[in-house]
């Protein structure tokens, strides 16, 4: 399925809209906590490479590498998820997040001993492998991890309905798109003022929004008809 209209036929459950609201909260609240506690991104890899550069041209060899682990883990991610989908099919979306919610488990606990290693790379797996398995809401592309794609189809399509004659079923994507956004935004905002607060139990919210995923993709039918 292509595209979101109203009309059109079945819905898988991982790309439901409640599903992928969480997954957008769940992405801006880790991506707040790992530039508060890492001064990395867990998600946004091209800002990663830009700071990785910046330094680098600046001949701040330390704090240019300090960017490279995530990145690196981000690639390990994306491989972990394209193996799941080869080897579980339509169970992969589960599974991944079951491993998601363990590895930010392990990174609450291992946060004080091993920061670095729970930080910079753990967190960028569970970014990755998110990012790759839960790249659709209702048939049509979106991220769960950042927002630059989302906001330009959001604006495109309410550009398309006011001066290309689209139908107006299409502002109802521009409608979830910028939801997407906010909730983004809102995630961030949360991780911010939870990490600040209490940094050692701040993993704990996420972990509950992946549980409520997990929860949602297991209890509902394969395939929701609209």
């Amino acid at each position: 399925m292509s595209t979101m209209d109203v009309a059109a036929g079945a819905i898988r459950r991982d790309e439901t809209i409640e599903i992928v609201l969480l997954l957008a909260f769940t992405g801006g609240f880790i991506d707040a906590y790992t530039w508060i506690i890492h001064g990395v991104l867990a998600n946004a890899q091209t800002a990663n490479l830009i700071f990785l550069w910046v330094y680098a041209m600046a001949g701040n060899w330390v704090k240019a590498l300090h960017f490279v682990p995530p990145i690196l883990a981000f690639a390990v991610g994306i491989v972990i998820a394209a193996w799941l989908r080869r080897v579980a099919g339509q169970r992969a979306g589960a599974i991944s997040t079951v491993v998601e919610i363990v590895l930010l488990i392990a990174i609450a606990v291992l946060h004080n001993r091993l920061p670095d290693l729970a930080g910079t790379l753990g967190i960028s797996v569970v970014a990755a492998m998110q990012s790759a398995m839960f790249a659709r809401v209702e048939g049509t592309l979106c991220s769960t991890v950042m927002i630059t794609g989302n906001m330009r189809q959001a604006i495109e399509n309410v550009f398309s309905v006011v001066h290309g004659g689209a139908p107006l079923g299409t502002l109802r994507k521009s409608a979830i798109l910028f939801a997407l956004c906010a909730v983004f935004g809102f995630g961030a905002a949360a991780g911010a003022y939870t990490t600040k607060i209490i940094p050692d139990l701040a993993l704990g919210i996420p972990v509950v929004a992946l549980l409520i995923v997990l929860l949602r993709c297991e209890a509902t039918p394969q395939e929701v008809t609209r």
